[in-house]
């Protein structure tokens, strides 16, 4: 996953630079704590989760940092993506029965993309509407 990212000066907002790294991905095995074995990427970074964020602007900022096991990737059109972005606490069944913790420092995510848009991963816990939010780009 090669990702762009843009560093500004917080007090101008003036744009620095712009740079682009890798994330590694591997693919992995977990067992859950009740035995059902499920098949993962596993990032190799740790990422800050928003709770309950109205829309992508409650993602910005602090958080406690979390390891990512992603469990399924859903690729969205602009329109999907901005309408999901700015209503995440609205509901998506294709959300439904996903993520959780695997323990206290790991979540496991569905990652949402978009060309030309942030990487989002999104914890749900279960439940249709995005519980925690980290965002990439």
């Amino acid at each position: 996953m090669r990702v762009n990212a843009i560093a500004f000066i917080p007090s101008r907002n003036e744009i620095i630079k712009t740079m682009t790294f890798t994330i590694t991905r591997t693919p992995q095995r977990l067992v859950l704590s009740n035995g059902e074995e499920i098949a993962v990427e596993t990032l190799d970074i740790k990422l800050p989760f928003a709770r309950r964020p109205v829309d992508l602007s409650d993602t910005i900022g602090g958080g406690d940092l979390y390891k990512i096991h992603v469990t399924d990737v859903v690729h969205l059109s602009v329109f999907d993506y901005d309408e999901f972005a700015n209503h995440l606490l609205g509901s998506y069944p294709w959300l439904a029965g996903k993520g959780g913790y695997i323990n206290t420092s790991e979540r496991l995510c569905v990652e949402v993309s978009c060309e030309g848009r942030p990487t989002l991963f999104v914890d749900p816990s279960g439940d249709t509407f995005a519980h925690y939010v980290a965002r990439l780009g």
